[in-house]
This record gives C-alpha cells, sequence and structure tokens, in this order.
C-alpha cells in the first residue's frame, strides 16, 4: 500500500481477535481528516451516486443517504479494495467454525463477480447524513442472495466539532438470553468493523449463531456524517 493510500493500514492482527471475540473491532483512526472531508464533499455531488434514500419515508429512523454509483471515487473504491482481504480471511475462519463449506474469494472482484453473476450489480459504498434529531433504527444490510459478513462505517465528521450525539450502536441477540448492546463513540477518521448479520460464539456444546443488528443513536447537534463499506453489491 503506498504512502499516498487513502487507508492508513489498521493492526490487522488485533482486529482479527477482536472480530472473534466479539464481532466487532475498531479500525483506529484510519483515514486522515483530509480524507474525511474528501469524502464528505462527494455527498454534494449527484452525479456520482445511484439513488437517495430518505429514511422517515421509509421507515428506517431520521436521515438520510446515497449509494454511490459505478466507477466509484478513486478514493472510495481504494478503501474498499483495501479492506476487503483481511475481513475475507475473517470471514472464511467463521465459516469454517459454522462447519459451512462456504468460502469468500481472496479478492474484492472476485467477490463482486460472484455478486454480478447473479444479478447483484447495483453498489453498495455509501454516505449517510444526519443532521440534529436524526437517528438510525437498528438494521442489517443484506440486499441479496450474496452476502459478505463483514462490513465497515468510517466518523467522517469531528464529534463534539461537528455533531454531537449519534453514537454507534450495535445489539447482538443471543440465543434463551437477552440481548447485548453496545455503543462505540467513534473519532474523526476511526473506522468500525462489524458483523453484517450473525457471528460464530463458542458454547459449552460448540458453536451457534448471534445474530447483530446496527444502527445510529439521536444526533442532538449539528450534522454528523459517516462512509459505509459493504463488499457484496445488491439486486
Amino acid at each position: 500500500m503506498t504512502s499516498n493510500h487513502p487507508l492508513r493500514p489498521p493492526d490487522w492482527e488485533r482486529v482479527r481477535k477482536d472480530l472473534h471475540a466479539d464481532g466487532v473491532a475498531r479500525l483506529g483512526q484510519a483515514i486522515t481528516p483530509e480524507t474525511c472531508a474528501t469524502l464528505a464533499a462527494l455527498y454534494a455531488q449527484p452525479a456520482r451516486f445511484r439513488s437517495r434514500v430518505t429514511m422517515a419515508r421509509h421507515g428506517f429512523g431520521s436521515g438520510e443517504y446515497q449509494y454511490f454509483s459505478y466507477p466509484l471515487p478513486e478514493a472510495v473504491s481504494q478503501i474498499r479494495e483495501a479492506l476487503y482481504p483481511p475481513l475475507a480471511a475473517v470471514a472464511n475462519e467463521w465459516s469454517a467454525s459454522f462447519g459451512s463449506e462456504l468460502r469468500y474469494p481472496a479478492t474484492l472482484a472476485e467477490m463482486l463477480a460472484r455478486c454480478h453473476a447473479v444479478g447483484q450489480t447495483r453498489p453498495t459504498p455509501l454516505l449517510l447524513s444526519y443532521q440534529a434529531g436524526d437517528y438510525n433504527c437498528l438494521h442489517q444490510d443484506l440486499y441479496g442472495e450474496h452476502a459478505f459478513p463483514l462490513q465497515v462505517v468510517f466518523l467522517l465528521s469531528a464529534p463534539g466539532q461537528d455533531f454531537e450525539g449519534g453514537e454507534f450502536v450495535l445489539v447482538e441477540q443471543r440465543p434463551r438470553m437477552q440481548s447485548r448492546p453496545r455503543v462505540f463513540a467513534l473519532k474523526q477518521g476511526e473506522g468500525l468493523a462489524f458483523a453484517v448479520n450473525h457471528r460464530p460464539v463458542q458454547g459449552t456444546r460448540g458453536v451457534y449463531r448471534t445474530v447483530l443488528r446496527h444502527g445510529v443513536s439521536t444526533v442532538t447537534h449539528g450534522r454528523r456524517m459517516t462512509a459505509g463499506f459493504i463488499f457484496h453489491d445488491a439486486a
């Protein structure tokens, strides 16, 4: 990865351990404030996007987001491609622990080819914008037959300066147990990798699945922007 690459390489071994332990891992401040500003500025360029979603219209919460169109902006494409291989290694370890024969390819290009072969051709990287009073209900980002089990979000705004509130929320539903909530107050440029749908947990009688959903708490002041990186395309 070159010095001018938009992604600072995270400590992938620590990320791997955290994902196995909790289904979520901080990536550190892996993109600079300058890259955050570059990505956030794309929101005002409608030609870059294939669709805009107003959350309240669909019962998703309050706020809005836009899905990028192909070809992706260079920085978005570079970050997505760089994140995928180490996450694919974890995804394959998870799949093996479930006793599944499913394996994810080593490169993003191969993963997307798998999606496109079954008609999942719409790009899924997105920018999300929240104003004061906005929030995102708990949900999962599943868009078709092929779904990569991990995704990443980066906070583009500066907490305490650009906005207040708006913490990232992850809720894990555990079989025959009460759900476990986790709340993450991210720093500008900080990434968070987490399970899209479910993750393996080692129990006393073997491995079982827990289901995860994510959302965003209410923004109380200012504007909060994030970039989401999903590694499967949509039908």
